[in-house]
C-alpha cells in the first residue's frame, strides 16, 4: 500500500487548465517563484490562519489542549498545520504556532485565555523587566525545529511558510499586558521613554530573529513577520521607534536565501516604510487596492493579499467577483499571493475556502515553458 502524503495530495491532485503543473522542489514553487516576482502557472494562495479555527478537524483535535500547549507538541503542530494542506488544497502551509511563543521561552510569564488572547502576568514598565527577557537558542524552542522538520518531509513540493511576530506588536502586548484597542500604555512608554522603548524592541528582535533563524535552519521556504498593530501609528513614528527593529529581523534572515514576508492591519500609510524595513513581500489588508498599494511599495517587491475575510460570508457570486477583482487588481504588482485582507475568521464555511482556492487556479492559469 503506498501513502500519499500532504504534498503528494497537493500535487499531484491538482491539474490546471493547460496541465498539471510540478515543481522542482518547494523552491520552485508557484508561491515561492512568486514572492521572488518571478513567473509561474498560476497565482498561489493561502489563507492567515487557516492553520486551525474554522476547520472542525482542528477543533477536535484542540478539544481540551491549552494553546501554548498544543504548540509545543510537534506531532499536534506539524497535523494541524497539513490540515487545511489537504481540505483546501493551498498552496503552501504556515506553521501552526504563536506570536507569543519564543516570547514564552524567552522567560516572559503570560498565558494565552481563550476568548481573550495573551495576557501577561507581569507588564513591562522598567529597564529591570526588560533584562528578564532572556536571549533564546534553539533549545529553548527545540519543539519548533522538530515541527518543521516533521513538516517538510510530510509536505513534499508544498513550501512551509514560518512565522512570528515583530517586535512593535510583541512589545504591545507586553507592555499593555494584554490585547489592547487604543495601545495607550505602549504610546506611553514609546513617546515617555524612548531609550527604554528602543532597549524593549532591541530585545524582542533579538528573540524574534533567533526565532525565525530556527525555522529556516530547519527548512522553511519563507517567513511571515506580523505587525498587526503597527496600523495604529503614524508613518513618522513608524520609522522612529518601529522601522528600525523590523528590519534588523528581517536583515538578520538575508542570508538565509529565503522570501521575507511583512504584513500588518490598517497600514495603507505604512506601506512604503514596511517595505523599505526590508521585505521581499509586503502583505496588503483589505482596505487598500493592490494596484495602488504596488504604486507605494514599488516595483522591487511583490504584494499579498487582499480579500476581506467577512466577504466569505456574502452569497457566492460576491465572493466569485470580489476574487476576480484582487487577481485583477494584483496583475499590477511585479508578484502576486493571493490571501486575505487579514485572518480567515471561526465562523468561515471551509467549503468556501476550498472554492476560493480552485477559482484563484482556474482564473489565474498561464501557460508554463
Amino acid at each position: 500500500m503506498t501513502t500519499t502524503t500532504a504534498g503528494d495530495a497537493a500535487r499531484d491532485g491538482k491539474t490546471r487548465p493547460g496541465g498539471t503543473f510540478r515543481t522542482g522542489g518547494p523552491a520552485d514553487s508557484p508561491f515561492v517563484r512568486a514572492c521572488r516576482r518571478q513567473p509561474g502557472p498560476h497565482t498561489p494562495v493561502w489563507f492567515m490562519r487557516q492553520a486551525g479555527r474554522s476547520l472542525p478537524e482542528y477543533r477536535e483535535i484542540r478539544a481540551n489542549v491549552a494553546m501554548l500547549e498544543s504548540c509545543r507538541r510537534p506531532e499536534l503542530v506539524a497535523e494541524i498545520t497539513l490540515q487545511p494542506v489537504r481540505r483546501h488544497g493551498v498552496d503552501a502551509a504556515i506553521l501552526f504556532s504563536d506570536i507569543v511563543v519564543p516570547v514564552a521561552a524567552a522567560g516572559v510569564d503570560l498565558d494565552i485565555v481563550p476568548g481573550t488572547g495573551p495576557v501577561v502576568a507581569e507588564p513591562v514598565r522598567t529597564a529591570a523587566d526588560v533584562d528578564r527577557i532572556r536571549p533564546i537558542t534553539r533549545d529553548d524552542v527545540s519543539f519548533v525545529d522538530e515541527a518543521v522538520r516533521l513538516l517538510v518531509a510530510e509536505l513534499g513540493d508544498t513550501p512551509l511558510i514560518g512565522f512570528a511576530g515583530a517586535p512593535f506588536t510583541l512589545a504591545s502586548y507586553l507592555v499593555e499586558g494584554g490585547p489592547s484597542r487604543t495601545h495607550a500604555k505602549t504610546k506611553a512608554l514609546m513617546y515617555g521613554d524612548p531609550e527604554l522603548w528602543h532597549a524593549l524592541c532591541g530585545r524582542l528582535a533579538e528573540v524574534t530573529l533567533e526565532f525565525l533563524r530556527v525555522q529556516a535552519a530547519a527548512g522553511v521556504s519563507a517567513v511571515q513577520l506580523f505587525d498587526s498593530w503597527a496600523g495604529a501609528l503614524s508613518e513618522a513614528d513608524y520609522r522612529r521607534y518601529v522601522q528600525p527593529h523590523s528590519a534588523r529581523v528581517l536583515a538578520g534572515l538575508a542570508d538565509t536565501g529565503i522570501p521575507r514576508i511583512h504584513f500588518g492591519v490598517g497600514t495603507a500609510e505604512l506601506l512604503t516604510a514596511m517595505g523599505e524595513a526590508g521585505a521581499d513581500v509586503v502583505g496588503v489588508d483589505w482596505r487598500t487596492p493592490l494596484d495602488v498599494a504596488t504604486g507605494r511599495i514599488g516595483p522591487d517587491r511583490a504584494v499579498q493579499g487582499n480579500l476581506d475575510p467577512c466577504v466569505l460570508f456574502a452569497p457566492w457570486p460576491v465572493v466569485e467577483a470580489e476574487v476576480r477583482r484582487i487577481l485583477d487588481e494584483g496583475r499590477a504588482a511585479p508578484g502576486h499571493v493571493f490571501n486575505l485582507g487579514h485572518g480567515v475568521l471561526p465562523e468561515t464555511d471551509p467549503d468556501v475556502l476550498t472554492r476560493v482556492v480552485a477559482l484563484v487556479h482556474e482564473v489565474s492559469a498561464r501557460p508554463v515553458d
